[in-house]
């Protein structure tokens, strides 16, 4: 509509312009429209074209035009449609980094549907699907038959935090499905300090420790063995009042309105580390064991005869050594009454970290996490050139400078900086096999170093060091 206090800009367009982006056949000739004008024009598009095509391109569109608001020329019988399908089609610009499938072999395609639906993320979504309902059962049942909660009326004055269902899909150290798990978890952020939870501190093991534990396992002769702490976080004890709502599917029925009460923690409990860390850290302290007072989540145990065990701790996962095969069979069967223990037999994949075991030595690397980073930047396919990225540096210490380098830019990265990245991802793709290989005997060996105020910008020093054990790596580390 017009309005009297105001002017009509006839000269301004007020519908939208198309654009079409279209690929013609050698022998097609067509309109396009002019992104500049938005009129609708012939367009020449071979130099030699003749003025016989162009004559008919021109009585086409009168015709065309003629049946405007009319009847579809397609429609009439007379007419048959055009079925000429040499016309190609590209892609617009904002769906160039997007994969439409052109190409794929059948077992492309069953592979990428398989991940795509992987890990559902709504409980609609997974209850469709047996092998998550099944996961989801085995979750509930673990729940109950470690008396995690009871189900009672909400208090007066009480507050409920939700949970929901957290699907994953779990992969060994080859990247093939291992197993399904659904964790049913609270939903923590809605949590209040002095509520709800009070400390929320738990130590977890430094990758230093775990690498001098193997240096040690190797230089001894010894294996190393791994064991898994189902629903770790179940266990731990709660001294705070906390409800939660009943998980989707689980609704008991006739009591919708009721709540439960947790005894032991749940995940996603901001206190949940703490309350595992301390129901563990009791039970070594019980069994007899001692533990480091530079490192809390490492234990060792003695015996008469220089007999020794000694464990590492990582949230639910252990790590144990020993040359004494009674005391490890005894910490075992222990571990096995105290807690829902899997026994995954000798360590071989631990943090990202694969571990080889041989008769003369042991030998850690992450293959199968470079060769991860590589496909998530598209750079599985470079040429081996140079080095790269942050976790990798567990087992790369020849990496821990320049990654340490490029880490300073990371806030606000240029071109440059990029580029710089992309040479080092080069260097990985040649080196997805490096690792740190421990083996013989030797001392404890430490060498340092630093360039003093070798950076000209801000005069700062960037200071290395590196512990050699057995003359192998074991602790490294590069930073201004």
């Amino acid at each position: 509509m017009f309005e009297e206090d105001k002017r009509w800009n006839w000269d301004k367009r007020h519908e939208e312009v198309s654009v079409a982006d279209l690929e013609w056949g050698e022998n097609e000739k067509g309109a396009i429209l002019d992104t500049e004008t938005g009129e609708e024009g012939a367009t020449d598009f071979n130099n030699n074209t003749r003025e016989e095509d162009g004559a008919d391109f021109n009585n086409n569109t009168a015709e065309f035009n003629n049946n405007k608001g009319g009847e579809n020329p397609n429609n009439n019988p007379n007419n048959p449609p055009n079925t000429d399908d040499r016309r190609g089609r590209r892609p617009p610009v904002w769906m160039e980094d997007y994969e439409t499938g052109q190409g794929f072999s059948e077992d492309d395609v069953a592979n990428l549907v398989m991940f795509a639906a992987v890990d559902p993320v709504h409980f609609e979504d997974a209850v469709r699907n047996e092998k998550w309902r099944k996961a989801m059962d085995s979750e509930i049942q673990a729940i109950e038959k470690n008396d995690t909660w009871e189900l009672k009326e909400l208090p007066v004055g009480g507050r409920t935090i939700g949970v929901k269902w957290v699907n994953k899909t779990k992969l060994n150290e080859n990247g093939e499905v291992d197993k399904y798990k659904a964790r049913l978890v609270a939903k923590g952020y809605s949590q209040q300090h002095g509520i709800d939870y009070t400390e929320v501190f738990a130590p977890v093991a430094r990758l230093d420790t775990i690498r001098l534990v193997i240096a040690l396992a190797a230089q001894s002769q010894w294996n190393i063995y791994q064991l898994d702490v189902k629903s770790a976080f179940l266990h731990g004890e709660l001294n705070e009042e906390v409800f939660i709502k009943q998980p989707q599917g689980y609704v008991h029925k006739g009591s919708e309105q009721k709540v439960y009460k947790l005894k032991k923690a749940l995940y996603g409990l901001k206190q949940a580390p703490r309350a595992w860390y301390s129901r563990i850290e009791a039970h070594f302290v019980k069994a007899g064991f001692e533990r480091c007072h530079f490192e809390h989540i490492l234990f060792t145990k003695t015996a008469k005869g220089g007999k020794i065990l000694i464990v590492s701790l990582y949230v639910d996962d252990l790590i144990f050594t020993k040359n004494d095969e009674s005391m490890f069979v005894e910490f075992k069967r222990s571990m096995m009454l105290e807690f829902d223990m899997t026994d995954l037999g000798k360590m071989r994949y631990f943090l990202d970290i694969e571990v080889i075991q041989r008769a003369y030595g042991i030998f850690i690397s992450q293959k199968k996490n470079a060769l991860e980073v590589l496909e998530k930047f598209g750079m599985n396919k470079c040429n081996p050139v140079l080095n790269q990225i942050m976790y990798l540096t567990a087992t790369r210490p020849d990496m821990m400078f320049v990654v340490s380098l490029i880490s300073r830019y990371m806030s606000n990265p240029t071109e440059f900086h990029m580029e710089a990245a992309k040479r080092i991802l080069r260097y990985v793709k040649g080196t997805t096999d490096f690792g740190v290989f421990y083996r013989g005997t030797g001392e404890l060996n430490v060498y340092i170093d630093s360039d003093y105020t070798g950076d000209q910008e801000d005069r700062k020093s960037t200071t290395g060091y590196v512990f050699l054990f057995s003359s192998e790596a074991v602790s490294w580390s590069s930073k201004k």
